[in-house]
């Protein structure tokens, strides 16, 4: 009698395109956790400090720098919270962090006029962990 288990017995072999999966999930997580330190600073700076960031000319989407700052520091706490939770394997933490995500991605649009490039640079990064979440499959 052999010990090594068949396909029908509930094994699965680990193939290619899942290493890949798996890949984007870890991508995804170090991403989200870089998101949420810097989300967390921008905001302890804002908070502190308003002279930090340049004003914007009258926008639609003006609001006070310390808004911004408290706004920036709950949404960095909560990815990089969802992060870790999507690095140790919780499926919460992958719908969690597709949801904190995209909120990082509105909230970066709409900061453009403080902080241009980086909100620039940051939006395809949430674009990127809201794909590698969506799309990762553990079974």
């Amino acid at each position: 009698m052999s010990t090594s288990q068949s396909p029908s017995a509930g094994y699965t072999p680990v193939t290619h395109g899942s290493r890949w999966m798996a890949g984007f999930a870890l991508f995804a997580g170090v991403i989200m956790l870089a998101l949420g330190v810097y989300h967390a600073l921008a905001g302890i700076a804002a908070i502190v400090g308003d002279e930090i960031y340049v004003t914007a000319p009258e926008d639609v989407y003006t609001f006070d720098l310390t808004s911004w700052g408290w706004i920036h520091l709950v949404l960095g706490v909560l990815v990089a919270l969802a992060g870790g939770a999507v690095l140790s394997g919780r499926l919460w933490g992958r719908v969690v962090g597709i949801v904190v995500a995209a909120l990082s991605m509105i909230a970066n649009f709409v900061f453009i006029p403080y902080y241009p490039i980086w909100s620039l640079v940051m939006i395809p990064l949430c674009v990127a962990v809201i794909w590698a979440l969506a799309v990762y499959d553990p079974a």
